[in-house]
């Protein structure tokens, strides 16, 4: 079974969690601008009052094709809880 990415942004501030949840409106908007409701796993989690982050879960195979265009601050190995 191919291991699953999980694309992460990052965003700090009084404001991170707000601006973390207005991100992956757009995630879900690229998801379905482009066809990918293949990979419909994205979220948000808080990590402390001041940092919270959205991300999106692909196939390792899929990084090559949206790492360069979205642009994520970081990426991690997804396991499902």
């Amino acid at each position: 079974m191919e291991r699953k990415i999980k694309f992460i942004w990052d965003f700090k501030g009084p404001h991170g969690l707000p601006t973390a949840q207005h991100h992956e409106i757009h995630l879900k908007d690229f998801i379905k601008k482009n066809g990918l409701e293949a990979f419909p796993i994205t979220g948000v989690e808080t990590v402390s009052d001041m940092h919270s982050l959205a991300f999106w879960v692909i196939p390792e195979s899929e990084i090559p094709n949206y790492r360069d265009v979205l642009k994520p601050h970081r990426a991690t190995v997804y396991t499902e809880v």
